[in-house]
């Protein structure tokens, strides 16, 4: 029989009725099987490759189902950056910036679901900040520490701090409150901020 010829074969059922089906009889000189290969941006559909390009997320996830993307890596270190660059505040009796930023803890995220991105994130922050005062005629240096507890995306206008002074042992409590007051007016330039940050999470 040649390569590739086609055998008819008839059987027999329960019943005595015949059927007949087809086989190809595949021998060594039969034609090979046809060998996978990629596809080439040229093979692609125009229609498909349109509508890939307005699909969010990973070239895996073409269906837009799931995915979470962390943003650590760009997040932690803009937020520092940000607030380093609040410069410097006037009071009544003196004038305060902030040094750095020793505590940013948290996470921000991106996430893809049924083709649609959502951002978010939660942080927590410590500044250090320092600054100097006219207190009791004398010139003063003071430093010390705003703490903001957690906080999450679209939560910018309850921010809280609390500040922790450092070298002012012997000075009024009255001053010391002064001071503490002053510190806590850093709390609307860090919130503005922290708003350009989440404007700019939005834009990734």
């Amino acid at each position: 029989m040649e390569s590739g010829a086609v055998v008819s074969l008839e059987k027999e059922g329960q019943e005595g009725a015949s059927y007949t089906y087809w086989v190809r009889k595949i021998t060594e000189d039969a034609a090979p099987l046809p060998v996978p290969r990629k596809l080439s941006p040229e093979d692609v559909p125009l229609n498909q490759s349109q509508s890939q390009s307005t699909t969010l997320g990973s070239a895996w996830n073409r269906a837009g189902t799931w995915e979470e993307k962390s943003l650590n890596n760009w997040a932690t270190p803009r937020i520092k950056e940000l607030l380093v660059s609040l410069g410097s505040l006037q009071f009544s009796f003196g004038r305060a910036e902030v040094e750095e930023v020793t505590k940013c803890v948290g996470d921000a995220f991106m996430v893809i679901v049924r083709n649609k991105k959502r951002v978010g994130y939660t942080y927590e922050l410590t500044i250090k900040v320092k600054g100097e005062w006219i207190i009791q005629g004398e010139k003063r240096f003071v430093g010390g520490h705003i703490d903001i507890p957690e906080f999450s995306f679209g939560e910018i206008d309850d921010l809280q701090m609390e500040v922790r002074l450092s070298e002012v042992r012997d000075m009024l409590h009255q001053d010391k409150t002064q001071i503490c007051n002053d510190f806590k007016l850093f709390l609307q330039p860090v919130r503005e901020k922290l708003l350009q940050f989440e404007q700019e999470l939005r834009e990734r």
